[in-house]
């Protein structure tokens, strides 16, 4: 009986070493591309990039899905056609570089610097983006539909046939954007969103009660059927 025991210890420990080991080398043979130097087509998968100076790499096509690229600098990159699903951005800068057709879904993307960048047909999809700066971006084509973009800036921004279907545009400005093309906003939260001086006349799936909580003026075109509310005040973000 206690050889049986003792038989059964052995087996079951060297399991155990099997099993760790296997795991142990996916774990490394998963993160081994994270010391890859910046490159087209790069799997960077889940790795840690955070407070780096990668400004002007090269990364068309790569795969940059969960790494964390918090607070570093990413300027003037090309990023066309890569995958950033669930990547962190958060408070890094992007400013300056391409990522035409690039994949930007659900990724974590607070305070980031996106200004004069090219998004033109970009996926941002449920991606978490509030107060991130895409002044002077082209954003053509670009989908945002459930995307967190409160308080987001778009002054001189390019944006042209973009879907904002169920988005949070909670208190960002559109006065200052080029708009044209068609607009969708269906379901999109627009309390104090400002379309002063805007030709929404365009706009797919806007309803009274978001132009009710927005805020606009007496230049402000509506589609056919909606209306200016009697008082349609702006209030200043007492956060900025």
């Amino acid at each position: 009986m206690q050889i049986r025991y003792q038989t059964l210890i052995q087996a079951l420990g060297l399991s155990l070493l099997v099993l760790f080991g296997v795991e142990s080398n996916f774990t490394s043979t998963a993160l081994a591309g994270c010391k890859d130097s910046a490159e087209p087509g790069v799997s960077w998968v889940d790795c840690r990039k955070r407070n780096l100076i990668l400004s002007e790499s090269d990364l068309r096509k790569s795969d940059l899905s969960g790494a964390d690229f918090s607070s570093t600098d990413l300027r003037n990159s090309n990023f066309t056609g890569a995958s950033l699903y669930k990547t962190n951005l958060m408070r890094a800068t992007m400013a300056g570089s391409k990522a035409a057709g690039a994949s930007f879904e659900y990724v974590q993307s607070y305070r980031t610097n996106f200004a004069n960048t090219d998004f033109t047909g970009a996926n941002f999809s449920k991606a978490e983006l509030q107060r991130s700066n895409f002044s002077g971006a082209n954003l053509s084509g670009v989908n945002f539909s459930k995307a967190d973009l409160g308080r987001a800036n778009f002054d001189n921004a390019i944006l042209k046939d973009n879907n904002f279907e169920r988005a949070n545009l909670s208190r960002v400005d559109f006065s200052k954007a080029k708009l044209s093309g068609k607009f969708n906003v269906k379901n999109a939260y627009l309390l104090q969103t400002n379309i002063e001086d805007r030709d929404m006349s365009k706009t797919t799936g806007l309803e009274q009660w978001q132009v009710d909580i927005a805020c606009g003026n007496d230049q402000t075109i509506l589609p056919a059927g909606l209306n200016h509310p009697e008082n349609w005040p702006c209030v200043a973000d007492p956060d900025e």
